[in-house]
């Protein structure tokens, strides 16, 4: 019996090509779902797997219908393929119902496996000739765009001196090490809470002031 299996990411999109194309293959039964690609619970697909018999044959009409990533996907045929159930992709020169088709296959997820190792091989050395360097990994550190009003603020604030970090943090309703964050980011010196020599001008705060100013206007 051949089984056919179609799906879309969401409603507005249309199944019916998909259907068409499944019963001209020869399908007596086609199951549809509206599931996106990325989500793991596929109530369809599931009852659908536990229906097949040895000796069926899943239908699809690509290989992105079914699996949600290329090591799901090799998993699922992987179980249908022990379970002597074969599998035929419309748009995809696979068909394990074969012994040509189960060797493509097989070659597909062994250059696929190969593929990932070389990714793999390729980012640790990277990351270790970055380490060599003195560089670190990972996400750049910084403020985002819409925080850049706050951290000029707190920059302003706390160069004035009158408040303290806590102060200046509950006036901003930040924490008060997301303002110290903010201060580092902007280069401003961290030390202990005291009164700032107003006679000693920073260019800095001041285009802060004048950026705060033209925000209440």
């Amino acid at each position: 019996m051949k089984a056919g299996y179609a799906r879309v990411s969401t409603k507005d999109q249309a199944v019916d090509l998909q259907v068409d194309a499944l019963k001209k293959a020869g399908c007596t039964n086609v199951y549809t779902e509206v599931m996106s690609g990325t989500r793991a619970e596929r109530p369809i697909l599931s009852k659908l797997l536990e229906n097949l018999r040895t000796g069926d044959v899943l239908v699809i009409w690509k290989l992105d219908r079914l699996g949600r990533s290329l090591k799901h996907l090799i998993e699922v045929v992987n179980e249908l393929m022990t379970r002597k159930i074969g599998l035929k992709s419309l748009n995809d020169p696979i068909d394990t119902s074969t012994p040509q088709g189960r060797l493509t296959f097989n070659l597909f997820a062994s250059l696929a496996e190969f593929e990932r190792d070389v990714i793999r091989e390729r980012t640790h050395a990277s990351l270790s000739a970055a380490r060599a360097r003195g560089r670190k990994g990972g996400r750049p550190k910084g403020v985002p765009i819409n925080a850049e009003s706050t951290a000029c603020a707190a920059e302003t604030l706390y160069r004035e001196g009158k408040l303290s970090s806590q102060e200046i943090a509950g006036k901003l309703k930040i924490a008060k090490s997301t303002l110290y964050s903010y201060l580092r980011h902007r280069g401003v010196p961290i030390g202990p809470y005291r009164v700032l020599d107003k006679r000693r001008p920073n260019r800095r705060n001041e285009t802060c002031l004048k950026s705060s100013s033209l925000r209440r206007l």
